[in-house]
């Protein structure tokens, strides 16, 4: 065999064998920084409102902790603006890296905080700037773990590869759901004097793991293209808004019906449905734990159709899904049978979530040019979730608490999906 027969072999081998490699680094490393993000609402509803909101009543103090939950929202589009500028200036893996160890220094940072009772009014202080380093780094991980993926990949299978990734926020839920399920078999006491801690210390151990993977990756080569081209922009911010301020609104807007019912289901059930429909709190985290690990097969197998028919078709899907699933949803919850709350996770936190998720690396992908390309899928992305997902939790304890129904709050999640719909219907047509 000739050496040039040789290398083009290793070329199509590189081709096949790369992609896939990248995108599992990909889904491993978002995986350990949504563990991380997610712990915070598991904690924010089991933990905090009696460790850091003590003097609060206990609806005060749920509200609380769901808006300390919510600051990190405030963040994420700073850190999305900040990764983005040297993500596209520098290169998307050592900003992948820098996010990991933000990520995870802030999570162990917590696992360390004291709380009211020994440090008073400081406690929620500090506990809301841990947050707010969170919010900063998780700002930056996902537009790049996206971008690795998508980039390394064929054209005809970008919305496959970059949904792994994605796959990477339910295994990330699964994993923080799992790590207080299993701390709640503590007695109570000791489950709010130290146990809660557990889960937030072990983050240290992920962390060596995850800058090992991602310390293994290649750069993408779109972004290798763009320098040796000379192409690299300046000042990636402005030339996003100059070029792209319309697919950067229609990203934002169209991840309100998969940001809003993920955090709704993920963060307030966990508080609404023991109270409301008298199911237990294990239950609704065995449940949720169960419909997540669906869910992380799930999401890759509907990025398969998307890259048949196309992201925007799968999305819009998924909108119309979700509308009609909201209230069969809160009806489920409200029986409070155990089967009939995991036949309502199902329902959104696994099928609904695929539908209006698994496409959305690829379609804000392709909505910008590669010179900017990190900055535009982050800032739509983070901004979306400052407008979507932080607020979702606070705003359906409020909404519960002032019509007293499930009714309103799944009139809120139908709200949120005709928005999507809409935002897709004015999509560029270069997505």
């Amino acid at each position: 065999m000739s050496l040039e027969v040789v290398m083009v072999v290793d070329q199509q081998q590189a081709v096949r064998v790369r992609p896939a490699r990248v995108a599992f680094a990909s889904f491993l490393g978002t995986a350990i920084e949504w563990y991380d993000f997610f712990l915070f609402g598991s904690a924010a509803t089991l933990v905090f409102n009696t460790r850091f909101f003590p003097t609060l009543s206990p609806l005060a103090g749920t509200l609380a902790a769901f808006a300390t939950f919510g600051v990190a929202f405030v963040a994420r589009p700073l850190g999305g603006i900040v990764f983005g500028h040297f993500g596209d200036r520098l290169g998307r893996k050592r900003m992948l890296i820098l996010s990991l160890l933000l990520m995870g220094g802030g999570t162990v940072a917590i696992g360390l905080l004291p709380d009211y009772a020994r440090i008073g009014a400081a406690a929620p202080i500090l506990l809301v700037l841990v947050r707010l380093l969170q919010g900063f780094a998780v700002g930056g991980e996902w537009g790049g773990a996206v971008l690795m993926a998508v980039e390394h990949a064929p054209p005809h299978r970008r919305a496959f590869y970059g949904s792994w990734p994605q796959a990477g926020v339910p295994a990330g839920l699964v994993l923080s759901a799992s790590a207080f399920l299993a701390v709640q078999q503590l007695p109570k006491d000791q489950l709010l004097s130290w146990g809660w801690r557990l889960p937030f210390l072990a983050s240290a151990v992920l962390i060596v793991v995850g800058l090992y993977v991602r310390s293994r990756l290649e750069e993408s080569p779109e972004f290798q293209e763009v320098t040796e081209a000379r192409e690299v922009s300046k000042f990636p911010l402005k030339d996003t808004l100059r070029r792209s301020l319309r697919a950067v609104l229609v990203g934002l807007f169209a991840q309100a019906a998969s940001n809003i019912p993920f955090y709704v289901v993920s963060v307030f059930v966990l508080s609404y449905a023991p109270g409301a429909a008298g199911v237990s709190r294990g239950t609704v985290l065995t449940c949720l734990i169960v419909a997540s690990l669906v869910d992380i097969a799930a999401v890759p197998l509907v990025a398969v159709l998307a890259d048949r028919i196309g992201n925007r078709k799968v999305l819009l899907i998924g909108a119309l899904y979700s509308a009609l699933a909201a209230f069969p949803f809160f009806h489920l919850i409200d029986t409070g049978a155990p089967l009939a709350v995991l036949v309502a996770m199902f329902l959104f936190a696994t099928l609904g979530h695929a539908l209006t998720y698994s496409a959305m690396a690829g379609f804000l992908a392709e909505l910008f040019g590669a010179e900017h390309r990190y900055t535009g899928v982050s800032v739509a992305y983070q901004v979306g979730g400052l407008i979507t997902s932080g607020p979702a939790p606070f705003i359906a304890a409020a909404l519960f608490a002032g019509f007293g129904g499930s009714w309103v709050i799944a009139l809120y999640i139908v709200v949120a999906c005709v928005v999507t719909f809409v935002a897709l219907l004015l999509a560029p047509r270069r997505a």
